[in-house]
């Protein structure tokens, strides 16, 4: 029986401590990771003749903030923050509340079509986004929006992945007993999923936020289909940063690092939840 517990014992220290060998790899990947976005910091502060040098430098210049109003004064590039900011926030808020709606729906309430409708959204994932471009440029032109926000803002309200991640990780969050003991209180339907069943998926929503919030930030062939040129958003500004004839990398790798500093902002603030997410996942694995 010793001999048993001092077995096990030492399995479970061995699972628990992990292994020089697995920081190395990890720290390997992590530099990966980061090299690119290091490596656009790293043109953005200085010229272009960087790329010609036979040795290039490793250290940051001097020239970022030269080059960030280099890129204000080429491009209207204030309106396309504001204009993506606008964009992806009021998708990314429209996408979580309606998807988790919808997830709750699905997977909580009885009623007649359930299943076939929910197999008809996730069908709709297979279908690809190019083949909806024509007709729905045409449906925008008919309501007046082509060229204004509310084209690009509009068809992203909700998303058939955000339905189907919601509903996945609602089936498991929220046990029935919950609903029944709301019922039981009076609360109504609207309530249940306000007070029971939001703060239950809210790691789920945290991811599904951050997932919504780059792929709205960085749409590019939709925003450029239709809306004008005069009303862009950060995709496409960096698109005139390098439409010309000679292309200043180090212009467009400055914008570039002006595009991601949103993104970062929204993991950090995000983070908290997506770890509480993975971990408890990973738990019920």
């Amino acid at each position: 029986m010793t001999t048993i517990h001092s077995g096990l014992k030492r399995g479970v220290s061995a699972l628990g401590k992990p292994r020089r060998a697995t920081y190395v790899v990890l720290t390997i990947f992590v530099l990966g990771s980061l090299f690119p976005f290091y490596w656009s910091f790293l043109v953005a502060s200085r010229d272009s003749g960087m790329l010609t040098e036979r040795v290039p430098p490793f250290l940051p210049g001097g020239n970022f903030f030269a080059n960030a109003a280099r890129v204000f004064d080429t491009v209207p590039f204030w309106k396309a923050l504001g204009n993506s900011l606008l964009v992806s926030g009021t998708v990314t808020l429209t996408t979580v509340l309606f998807s988790a709606l919808a997830g709750f729906a699905f997977a909580k309430l009885r009623f007649r079509g359930r299943n076939g409708l929910f197999v008809f959204i996730v069908v709709t994932l297979a279908v690809p986004t190019q083949l909806g471009i024509i007709p729905l440029f045409m449906a925008m032109s008919e309501f007046g929006w082509a060229g204004g926000l509310q084209s690009v803002i509009v068809p992203n309200l909700v998303t058939a992945f955000g339905v189907f991640w919601m509903r996945q990780y609602t089936v498991d969050a929220v046990p029935y007993e919950l609903i029944e003991a709301a019922r039981v209180d009076g609360c109504s339907m609207i309530r249940i999923f306000w007070n029971v069943c939001l703060p239950a998926v809210r790691p789920a929503a945290a991811i599904l936020a951050m997932f919504t919030f780059m792929t709205s930030w960085n749409d590019f062939l939709w925003p450029l289909v239709v809306l004008d040129a005069g009303n862009p958003t950060v995709q496409l500004a960096l698109e005139k940063l390098q439409s010309g004839y000679y292309v200043d990398y180090s212009l467009v790798l400055a914008g570039t690092t002006l595009a991601t500093i949103p993104i970062l902002i929204v993991f950090l603030l995000l983070g908290r939840q997506i770890v509480a997410g993975i971990m408890q996942g990973a738990v019920k694995g």
